[in-house]
């Protein structure tokens, strides 16, 4: 407890001197800007200073609507939610470390429709083709970000971006981890890596996007802890002296790894009226009123299981394999063209009718382990239509519909609208999808050495409604979701009423009748004076929480103190406190990455977690120290989130950015 209360101490006198460092550097800095002015002055030469409202990106949704872009954010808000695992507005579950299997806390329905291989536990960390960013700048754009130096934690990611000409952009980001967990056999590693590119003609008319993108994601499985009254007594020796299931080293250590590779173009040419606001500046917009695009993808994914020891500590079913090497090799490619037809004023932007129209073809080839490659292929019809007046109205509805392939009549079926009801008074938004989604391939066929089975299920129908009021003004938000879900799918251990070790921890696909679940999310943010206390409370109710495995109430609060120091550290100081009520905590089948239900159906006892934190920016650099599971100094001494594998114990992590654009 005194060493990390002298780290502690240690980085707040780093951040103290940074100041002062940089409270000198300012009284140099003026001085000689003085002597510039005036050198510039006696020049008659101009200079251009850039700053961060040069530096501009787009997204490939923005881009299918128009050309704008977005100035980057060089804030330090929300910076010390480095892991993916525990952002405050999507929570999760996991094994435990950085990296490592993890699934959604709350319900999180998934709108997606079509092929889809079924593995998730490692999907927050990969980069798609979706996520990327395309960036344009006046002046060459990079950005070095790490976590870790002396913790345990290493995570390390750099970007660069550069305009070739002021039409084309290119750039690149590559990410690496290496995380050592807190427990034997929680190592997790990580290399990813996207290439991008943005062209646009001086006509503003055509535009091009493409980029390749590279995940390697390698996860090493300890198959949980033996001793599952760890927390009971209080802990003697190291974390890490803990004898776990499995302790294969080197070659033989247990593993799941992903590789995903994908590359993918997008090519848009904008013909007809042209309408724009804003020209020559940088927040330059360009709104076609027609247009037509095609996208066009290649994605290889790749999912291994590996170990090479006996289970003599149960962590599988009972087989008597020693080395499994389980693959599963999934290979898309789309191609999908679309048409846009927009209905303006043609001096405003403001009243607006919209008819997008699309095709998309993917064709799939699949191979597991005992298994030949299948081939399947959908082609699926796109269309939605909208209307906006003045930025009173906003309607829109969204058909999508899969009308040849493998997963002949799913289907998405969407309406939104958004009603201003005044600037004080704030926005009202309805929400319905219908949707109707074929079971994902890992639970309609599973060809694994510890799990095995041939499913016969029906496709998954949802029905949704939502209600959405949402005021700026006093920064509040609250939103009702009602959910009614026919064959909602999920897995399950094997019914054992006999405890047979055969059947033990020996999983199954399954299907649920009908579902109800409401879920009604409310968040409100104060501030007195620099004092900020935001909060986050999301309520679930359903007839089958037992089967959704979630809880009923989960709450985020975060209160936080906001400052500027010697008017050159912008900083925050605050602490977190998040709590969920006991649920029904899944299981882990480590050999296919999946979460179960199993036949014990434990709730573990839950409790507060505190998290005590720093975040603070310096002209172009932000940094962030905290503590996590604070509140382990005095109680509890651990706590669970999935069966047999302990939660991370208090640590701290320290991180830096720093961004450089000129």
């Amino acid at each position: 407890m005194y060493s990390v209360l002298r780290i502690f101490f240690f980085l707040v006198l780093f951040f103290s001197m940074m100041v002062k460092g940089y409270s000198q550097v300012e009284e140099i800095e003026f001085s000689s800007a003085l002597d510039s002015a005036r050198a510039i002055e006696d020049n008659k030469k101009d200079s251009v200073v850039f700053t961060a409202k040069y530096v501009r990106y787009a997204t490939l949704d923005m881009l299918k609507r128009g050309t704008y872009t977005r100035q980057i954010d060089t804030s330090h808000r929300n910076f010390q939610y480095y892991n993916k695992q525990n952002l405050p507005w999507n929570p999760s579950i996991n094994l435990g470390a950085y990296g490592l299997a993890t699934r959604d806390l709350l319900f999180t329905p998934d709108k997606r429709i079509g092929f889809q291989p079924g593995f998730h536990a490692l999907e927050r960390n990969l980069v798609t083709s979706d996520s990327v960013y395309y960036y344009r700048a006046r002046a060459r754009y990079s950005e070095l970000y790490s976590v870790g130096f002396f913790f345990d934690d290493q995570v390390f990611r750099a970007t660069i971006a550069q305009n070739i000409t002021p039409q084309w952009n290119i750039g690149a980001q590559y990410y690496s981890t290496k995380t050592e967990g807190f427990y034997n056999n929680q190592n997790y590693g990580e290399s990813k890596a996207n290439v991008f590119t943005w062209y646009e003609s001086k006509s503003h008319r055509y535009n091009l996007l493409a980029n390749y993108t590279y995940n390697k994601l390698d996860a090493t499985e300890n198959g949980s802890i033996l001793n599952d009254s760890i927390f009971k007594y209080p802990i003697e020796g190291t974390l890490f002296g803990k004898e776990v299931r499995l302790n294969g080293k080197g070659d033989n250590r247990p593993y799941n790894k992903w590789n995903d590779a994908a590359f993918f173009i997008r090519q848009s040419y904008y013909f007809g009226r042209l309408d724009s606001i804003n020209g020559g500046l940088p927040t330059m917009e360009v709104h076609p009123t027609n247009a037509i695009a095609h996208n066009s993808s290649i994605r290889m994914r790749k999912y291994v299981f590996h170990k090479n020891e006996s289970d003599t500590r149960d962590a599988f079913p009972y087989n008597d394999a020693i080395l499994v090497e389980d693959t599963t090799k999934v290979t898309t490619i789309s191609n999908e063209i679309t048409y846009s037809f927009y209905l303006r004023n043609k001096s405003l932007l403001k009243n607006e009718a919209k008819l997008n129209l699309g095709f998309q073809n993917d064709l799939i080839w699949y191979s597991d382990s005992l298994a030949s490659n299948l081939f399947y292929q959908n082609s699926m019809v796109k269309g939605d239509v909208g209307y906006k007046f003045s930025d009173r109205v906003d309607f829109n509805l969204l058909a999508n519909q899969i009308v040849v392939g493998h997963n002949f009549g799913d289907y998405l079926y969407e309406a939104k609208a958004d009603f201003l009801i005044g600037n004080k008074a704030g926005k009202i938004s309805l929400g319905a999808y219908s949707q109707n989604k074929s079971p994902e391939m890992a639970y309609e066929r599973m060809n694994y050495t510890y799990q095995q089975w041939s499913a016969s299920l029906d496709k998954t129908k949802v029905q949704n409604l939502s209600f959405q009021y949402s005021n700026p003004a006093i920064r509040f938000t609250g939103k009702a979701e009602y959910f009614l879900m026919n064959n909602y799918t999920y897995f399950r251990e094997v019914p054992n009423p006999d405890n047979l070790k055969d059947l033990d921890k020996v999983i199954e696909p399954a299907q649920y009748g009908s579902l109800n679940l409401l879920k009604i999310t409310v968040t409100e943010d104060f501030k007195f004076g620099k004092f900020n206390f935001d909060n986050r409370i999301v309520y679930q109710k359903s007839n089958a929480m037992e089967v959704l495995a979630t809880p009923e109430l989960y709450t985020w609060h975060s209160l936080y103190y906001s400052d500027i120091w010697s008017k050159v550290l912008d900083f925050s100081i605050g602490m977190d406190v998040r709590f969920n009520t006991p649920f029904t905590t899944p299981s882990y089948a480590i050999s296919v990455g999946q979460f179960y239900n199993d036949n014990v159906g434990l709730q573990f006892s839950t409790y507060p977690i505190v998290d005590l934190w720093i975040t603070a920016n310096i002209k172009r650099v932000n940094l962030f120290l905290s503590n996590n599971f604070t509140n382990q100094y005095v109680y509890p001494r651990g706590y669970y989130s999935v069966r047999r594998y302990p939660m991370n114990p208090a640590n701290f992590r320290f991180g830096v950015s720093w961004k450089f654009y000129d």
